[in-house]
């Protein structure tokens, strides 16, 4: 993969890999059996905690009381799961130099394991003896890091289109979405080409990041009709396509590329793990999901036919009711395990 194109990569990965064919031993077809919880109608509560570094990370509570999650990636993830909070408090934060949380002018600052401490020091801001933590794409690793560095702290997790314990590892072809044409298509990539090339990029940066989600929204969700619905993150100079491009450059090539953690690391998250993972995840295919669960001890895993990476969005109804169900104590009647 070319640098261009990896960089593209990584602009979906957490804007932050078809539908699969299953043999005899893949999981059943989940029924949409969960009712989606009621939204919260209340304001939430926003404010900044001090990292360990000094930093300002933006967090905003809904609901309150136990028991407490905790979701990095508010920007993209608040909007949506804040529907959770009726009997629970929901805190929401965008992870070090994303979102409304400052930038991180020290390079060698950004890294997965800076996310693990920064979730530690959130933890410890809204004094929670224990929460469960929610982690979509990359954050689906962090969050399994920050578990076994504190098994002691964790009641339950949530991991939702995770990324492979190894970067970059390969999965059978029915274990990955497989487009063709790909996604965004040839003509995508080459507006985008003479985008970067024109004053726009330099001079009206958010008006370039709005094109650009509208080329790659697509790709996040299974059904391009929902496109509409991925967050637009674009009023957040964070988010601005070169600011992002130079912090996911450091965090993945600098952190995440060379990680290589034993599957023995993970002995120690005991807990009950649920991990919902899209048959047509463009970002992080649907083998990773599979393989977490098929290792971790207590964990089961939850297919979404035919969604994306943000499989909430294709499959509201069934994904947030199967997280809600899975925060009461329970597993969800479709999560299987994974031999």
């Amino acid at each position: 993969m070319t640098s261009t194109r990896r960089l593209r990569g990584l602009r979906i990965i957490t804007a932050c890999m078809g539908l699969a064919v299953f043999g005899c031993a893949g999981p059943p077809i989940p029924r949409p059996s969960n009712t989606r919880p009621v939204p919260v109608a209340t304001a939430p509560v926003e404010g900044f905690i001090t990292s360990d570094d000094g930093l300002r990370l933006y967090y905003r509570q809904f609901g309150s009381g136990s028991p407490t999650v905790i979701v990095p990636g508010s920007l993209f993830l608040s909007r949506d799961f804040s529907a959770l909070a009726a009997g629970r408090r929901m805190i929401f934060y965008d992870m070090r130099g994303r979102g409304r949380s400052d930038r991180v002018a020290d390079s060698t600052h950004i890294s997965i394991q800076w996310d693990v401490r920064d979730l530690e020091t959130v933890r410890k801001y809204f004094a929670a003896e224990s929460f469960t933590p929610i982690g979509w794409s990359y954050l689906g690793l962090m969050v399994m890091m920050y578990a076994a560095d504190h098994p002691d702290r964790v009641d339950r997790v949530v991991q939702i289109g995770p990324i492979s314990r190894k970067y970059g590892t390969k999965y059978l072809r029915d274990l990955t979405a497989d487009d063709l044409p790909p996604i965004p298509d040839s003509a995508a990539n080459a507006e985008l080409d003479r985008l970067r090339a024109s004053p726009l990029a330099t001079q009206n940066p958010m008006a370039y990041c709005r094109r650009e989600h509208e080329i790659f929204r697509v790709g996040l969700v299974g059904d391009a009709r929902l496109a509409d619905k991925v967050p637009d993150v674009c009023d957040y100079e964070n988010e601005w396509p070169a600011n992002f491009r130079r912090h996911m450059q450091t965090l993945f090539v600098g952190s995440i590329v060379p990680l290589d953690l034993a599957w023995t690391s993970f002995a120690k998250v005991s807990m009950p793990v649920l991990t919902i993972h899209g048959t047509k995840d463009r970002n992080a295919p649907y083998g990773s999901g599979r393989e977490w669960v098929s290792y971790l001890p207590n964990a089961r895993l939850l297919t979404v036919p035919g969604a994306g990476h943000m499989a909430w969005i294709d499959q509201p109804t069934l994904v947030l009711g199967a997280i809600d169900q899975f925060l009461k104590g329970e597993w969800p009647r479709d999560a299987r395990p994974v031999e």
